[in-house]
């Protein structure tokens, strides 16, 4: 089993900067294939995407945070991190970790998915 857990969520005025973590602990071999991405849902709105990382480093954005959010991962700690520069209101959000393990034998590929409780970030205007 594999837990995951989100940290560096606050408040912080417009144009500031947060940097989220998330952490995957449990049963994770040296050589797991794992994805992760970083999610956001703001009150009465669907969660959407922020951000996602391949195993190889491939990044993928939202329209909506290129140029000022950054994802990045440490593989030894199992690790992956959200720089938000230019935070602006609409930012404000519970950010959420995903987690994304795909696990490939002869017979199938199986993946597998794992999600944190959440960290909260709010920007004042």
């Amino acid at each position: 089993q594999v837990q995951v857990e989100e940290s560096g969520g606050g408040l912080v005025q417009s144009g500031g900067s947060l940097r989220l973590s998330c952490a995957a602990s449990g049963t994770i071999f040296r050589n797991t294939d794992m994805g992760w991405g970083w999610y956001r849902q703001a009150p009465g709105h669907e969660r959407e995407l922020v951000a996602t990382i391949t195993s190889g480093g491939s990044t993928r954005y939202a329209d909506s945070v290129k140029g000022r959010f950054t994802i990045s991962r440490d593989n030894a700690k199992h690790m992956v991190y959200l720089q938000m520069n230019n935070l602006k209101p609409e930012d404000t959000a519970v950010y959420y970790c995903n987690a994304e393990i795909t696990i490939a034998t002869i017979e199938k590929t199986s993946k597998y998915q794992y999600w944190g409780q959440g960290t909260q970030v709010i920007v004042s205007s």
